[in-house]
C-alpha cells in the first residue's frame, strides 16, 4: 500500500440498542469523529431493539459511520429485504446459507485505504448457520490480495467459541476481531499474533435496565418463564462501549488497542426525536 499515512485509528461501537443508543453514538460521533479514520458499529438492535430500518440506516451514514455489522436480529425488520442489496455499508453473517440476502463481507475506501470488514456468526447456543472457520479464513485470505487491513465482528455468545475462533484468524492475518451479542464489555483486550481483540465489545444504550432493554419486562420474563417482548430501556443516563484500535496500514497489524467505557444524559431535545 503506498499511502502518505501509516496509521489509522479505527473506532468499533458495540450493539447499537434503541433510540438511547443511536442518540448516545450520534452525539458521541459528533464530538470526536475527527479522531478516527474508519468507524464500524453492530446495528443489529437499532431500531426499537431488534433490527433496522432503512431510515435508521441513512441516519448512521450521516452520523459518520462507514461500515455497520449485525447479526442474528437484523432480519426482525421485514423492511430489511426492502434494501439490502443496495446498502452498500451493511454486512450480515458470512455464514448464512448461500442463498441469503446481503453479502457477509466489503472492502471499503476510505481517504485512499481500503479496509476489509467482515462480519461472521457463532454457533454454539446460537440459532443455526454454517460453520464459519473454512468460510472466514478463505474470505480473510482473499480479501489480504487487496488490502492488508481486515475487521471483523464476530456475534457470538460463548466466550471460549469466541477466543478459540479470534486465535485462529489471528493466524491468517485479520487485523481486529470484536466480539457481540452479550452487551457487556469485557475487561481482556489485548492483541493476539498483530490482531487486536476483545471478546465481548459491549452495548451502546440506556444504561438503567438490563443490557439495554427495560428492567420490568425483563424481570416479568425470568419470574414467569412465559414469553413477552422486550421494551428498550429508556431512562435519563447512556453508555458507549467501543474499541479503538491503531492498524499499520501497510502491514495491517494492530498497533494499540483502547477500550471506551463512558456514560452521557440525554438532554429533552434528544429526548423529544423520533
Amino acid at each position: 500500500m503506498n499511502n502518505t499515512k501509516t496509521t489509522i485509528k479505527i473506532i468499533f461501537f458495540g450493539d447499537i440498542v434503541g433510540k438511547p443508543g443511536r442518540i448516545a453514538v450520534r452525539d458521541f460521533l459528533a464530538e470526536n469523529s475527527d479522531k478516527y479514520d474508519f468507524v464500524v458499529a453492530n446495528i443489529e438492535n437499532a431500531s426499537h431493539g431488534f433490527g433496522l430500518t432503512e431510515k435508521n440506516y441513512n441516519d448512521f451514514i450521516e452520523y459518520g459511520i462507514d461500515a455497520m455489522t449485525c447479526g442474528n436480529h437484523i432480519w426482525d425488520k421485514k423492511d430489511i429485504y426492502s434494501y439490502i442489496d443496495n446498502a452498500d455499508r451493511l454486512v450480515r453473517p458470512i455464514n448464512y446459507p448461500k442463498n441469503v440476502r446481503g453479502t457477509g463481507s466489503r472492502i471499503i475506501e476510505k481517504n485512499g485505504i481500503k479496509i476489509g470488514v467482515i462480519n461472521s456468526i457463532g454457533r454454539v447456543f446460537m440459532g443455526p448457520s454454517d460453520s464459519q472457520w473454512d468460510i472466514v479464513r478463505d474470505e480473510i485470505l482473499k480479501i489480504k490480495e487487496i488490502t492488508p487491513v481486515i475487521v471483523m465482528d464476530f456475534h457470538a455468545e460463548a466466550t471460549a467459541e469466541k477466543i478459540c475462533f479470534a486465535k485462529y484468524c489471528s493466524e491468517f492475518g485479520l487485523s481486529a476481531f470484536w466480539g457481540t451479542h452479550t452487551h457487556v464489555q469485557t475487561a481482556d483486550e489485548s492483541i493476539i499474533n498483530n490482531m487486536s481483540y476483545i471478546t465481548d465489545a459491549g452495548f451502546c444504550g440506556a444504561s438503567d435496565g438490563v443490557i439495554g432493554m427495560e428492567y420490568q419486562t425483563s424481570l416479568s420474563r425470568f419470574l414467569t418463564c412465559i414469553p413477552e417482548r422486550y421494551e428498550v430501556a429508556q431512562g435519563k443516563q447512556t453508555q458507549i462501549n467501543a474499541l479503538e484500535v491503531d492498524v499499520d496500514v501497510n502491514s495491517g497489524h494492530a498497533l494499540a488497542v483502547k477500550r471506551i467505557f463512558c456514560s452521557n444524559s440525554i438532554n429533552k431535545e434528544s429526548e423529544d426525536e423520533n
